[in-house]
C-alpha cells in the first residue's frame, strides 16, 4: 500500500503552527512529520489528514461537533485517542488552535514513554 505525501501547503502549515510548542519534539512517523511531547506523539500528519490525540471527552466533543473520524492509518487498524482533524477545522486557525491546544495539554500530563532502543545492523559472520 503506498500512502500518499501531504501536500507542501499542509507541512508548511504543519510546521508554522508547532512553532507555538517549542517543547515539542518535531520528528517522523509513517515519514510524514510529527511532533512529541515526553516521547508520546501529540500531533501529526498522514496523507492529508492532520492528526491529534485528546482524551475520551475532547473526542467526543470533536466527533459530535465537527464530525471528526478516528484516525485509521490502515484500513482496521484504528490508533486509539487519535482523530484525523476535519477540513474546516484544517482551515479555521482559531479552531485549529484550539484543538492542538487541548491535544498539547492532554499529551504533557501523560507521563514521559521511554525511549525504544535501536537494534543493531550488524550481522554476525560465519
Amino acid at each position: 500500500m503506498a500512502w500518499k505525501k501531504s501536500s507542501d501547503e499542509l507541512i508548511e502549515k504543519f510546521y508554522e503552527n508547532l512553532e507555538e510548542y517549542p517543547s515539542g519534539e518535531l520528528r517522523k512517523m509513517f515519514g510524514y512529520p510529527c511532533s512529541f511531547v515526553n516521547n508520546n506523539m501529540f500531533t501529526g500528519l498522514h496523507e492529508e489528514n492532520w492528526i491529534v490525540r485528546l482524551d475520551e471527552e475532547d473526542q467526543e466533543e470533536l466527533m459530535k461537533k465537527h464530525g471528526a473520524k478516528p484516525f485509521e492509518p490502515m484500513q482496521g487498524r484504528i490508533m486509539r485517542e487519535y482523530l484525523a482533524l476535519p477540513q474546516e477545522i484544517q482551515s479555521d486557525q482559531d479552531l485549529l488552535n484550539t484543538w492542538l491546544e487541548k491535544s498539547y495539554k492532554f499529551v504533557s500530563s501523560m507521563p514521559p514513554k521511554a525511549k525504544k532502543k535501536k537494534k543493531s545492523k550488524l550481522v554476525k559472520s560465519s
